[in-house]
């Protein structure tokens, strides 16, 4: 059997200390995972489960160590924003995961950004509709490179944090996650088969806002690094 049209190139993202790339399947992302960003988008983190949305593959941005990367302001939207998250790549899939034999599946984590189209996004939540012309822009989720489990364990802390043009706008500690990695990998698995391969961004604090051509954004997290991204 042969394909029709020549087949797209597999989405990857770098791995620390390696020449190989971890090759992505699915992006799942929680909303509204740490308490003041939910109050922040006119949530309620004492009442609400988590939720979850994707983004297409290919919309990720992979950012090497060191580099300033470019990052396209997108079209058809004048309220651009940034939101730093940690990372999550699956090296190991199933159905209905139990909280405690969840981090076994983490192939490793990484510095990302779920970049949103904000008043594409807020006008699709005022009509009810889907949220991709928000989320799913191109590139709108660069990824720094990927730190194994054996590197850096499972981080339950430290600072993660968000700056533009060097003044911090986001800053918390992973420890102020409402639902845990695990948690949310045992979660995602009673509803879809999770598969190695897949990634998750755990949730955003506080802080979110908008950039403009030119701005720099640096996101980072303790023990993971930082990404750089020039917006043009």
């Amino acid at each position: 059997m042969a394909y029709v049209i020549p087949v797209p190139p597999i989405p990857a993202l770098p791995v620390v200390g390696s020449p190989d790339v971890f090759p992505v399947r699915r992006v799942y992302c929680v909303g509204r995972n740490y308490a003041a960003h939910a109050r922040e988008m006119g949530g309620d983190p004492t009442r609400e489960p988590p939720f979850f949305f994707m983004k297409p593959a290919d919309a990720l941005q992979p950012v090497m160590d060191g580099e300033t990367a470019d990052h396209s302001y997108p079209p058809k939207t004048g309220n651009y924003h940034f939101e730093i998250e940690m990372v999550v790549a699956l090296a190991k899939g199933g159905r209905d995961i139990p909280v405690e034999q969840a981090l076994d599946h983490v192939f490793g984590y990484a510095v990302g950004l779920d970049m949103t189209r904000r008043d594409l996004q807020d006008e699709a939540k005022q009509l009810r509709r889907p949220w991709e012309l928000g989320k799913a822009a191109n590139h709108s989720g660069p990824v720094g490179p990927i730190h194994s489990v054996s590197q850096v364990g499972h981080p339950a802390g430290g600072v993660i944090s968000l700056s533009v043009d060097g003044t911090i706008r986001q800053k918390a500690d992973l420890s102020d996650m409402i639902w845990s990695v695990a948690e949310q990998i045992a979660y995602l698995s009673s509803y879809f088969e999770l598969v190695p391969g897949d990634v998750i961004f755990s949730g955003t604090p506080d802080g979110v806002g908008a950039v403009t051509q030119g701005q720099t954004i640096v996101g980072a997290i303790e023990g993971l690094g930082e990404i750089k991204l020039r917006v043009v």
